[in-house]
């Protein structure tokens, strides 16, 4: 039985040919999610936001109604409230700030909570109360901090492991890929508000592992392949270590497609967010191996010459010792 193939043996796509047009278009990518992260902001969940937060469904509506929840719990005297469907649209979770004192008062959150799920329930039937949930602005804070600390160490450590494992080059490209796929996670959280929490940090972690195993092993083939054809320019055997991965990465994505995309469609909703960074990450995880990392090792000088070992002076004296110069 002859085995089903997704790659021929002889692809040769010419992936370096559109290099800049490709990477032009990541740096656009790149600045329009940052620029979303900065002017919509990220939709933080109670983890990283502090506050109260209700999780409320309407079982005897199809919708639920968001703008007439966000005026009746505004007018409980807490501030602004944050009122947002999640999972289905008869699902919301309700956000109000707390107020100082109350951090310092066990039990006084959480009443807070429950004055907003009693006045609720008065005005509506068939309210089912999900969660009633507590985070503090210092914890909060420091939630935040310890998110983005654990991001910034995964990625040095990631630069510094390829950089002792290759050279710098490689090691500067897999940084710079990385910050690419974080980037354009963030900035699809920004513009469809999806909730972050620390589910999200996860993801973005689990991110971080695939683009950076997906690299390597593209950079690993670089290396044989500039040790094997020494004459070759540098375009032609980066499209040749890409083909040469190329079964290997769509095997490895499709198996991870295939396990996401029911999680996406039919899973609960709490893990909405993180299973969708996850997907997105997949496809451009890939993506920046191709048209990031490696265009890179173009422009920062990598040759052909790059892994060849240098000869010392005391090499050249000993060969002429033994006649071969």
């Amino acid at each position: 039985m002859k085995l089903l193939k997704l790659v021929p043996d002889d692809t040769n796509i010419r992936f370096l040919k559109v290099r800049l047009p490709f990477f032009i278009v990541s740096l656009l990518l790149i600045a329009a999610s940052w620029a979303a992260v900065v002017t919509q902001g990220l939709n933080y969940g109670v983890d990283f936001a502090g506050g109260q937060e209700v999780r409320l469904t309407f079982t005897d509506m199809q919708e639920a109604p968001v703008a007439d929840l966000r005026q009746s719990v505004a007018g409980l005297g807490y501030g602004s409230p944050i009122v947002q469907e999640i999972g289905s649209p008869n699902e919301v979770s309700i956000r109000v700030p707390l107020p100082p004192e109350v951090e310092e008062t066990p039990g006084a959150a959480t009443e807070i909570g429950n004055q907003v799920i009693t006045m609720i329930e008065g005005q509506y039937s068939g309210v089912r109360a999900d969660s009633n949930e507590t985070v503090s602005g210092k914890v909060a804070g420091e939630f935040r901090q310890d998110a983005v600390l654990a991001l910034a160490l995964a990625m040095l450590g990631v630069a510094m492991y390829i950089w002792i494992r290759f050279e710098w080059q490689f090691g500067a490209g897999a940084l710079f890929a990385l910050f690419h796929d974080i980037s354009l996670t963030l900035g699809m959280f920004a513009i469809f508000q999806i909730e972050f929490s620390l589910q999200i940090i996860a993801a973005i972690l689990a991110i971080i592992g695939y683009s950076l195993n997906d690299t390597i092993v593209v950079y690993d083939r670089i290396r044989e392949n500039l040790k094997k054809f020494r004459k070759m320019p540098l375009p032609e055997l980066l499209d040749l270590s890409v083909n040469e991965t190329l079964a290997r990465t769509i095997m490895t994505s499709l198996t991870l497609f295939v396990a996401l995309v029911p999680l996406l469609l039919f899973g609960p909703a709490s893990l909405f967010g993180m299973v969708a960074a996850i997907t997105l990450g997949i496809f451009i995880g890939t993506y920046s191996s191709i048209y990031m990392a490696a265009p890179l090792l173009i422009w920062m000088g990598v040759t052909s010459d790059s892994f060849v070992p240098q000869e010392t002076a005391a090499d050249i004296q000993e060969k002429k010792a033994r006649g071969q110069v």
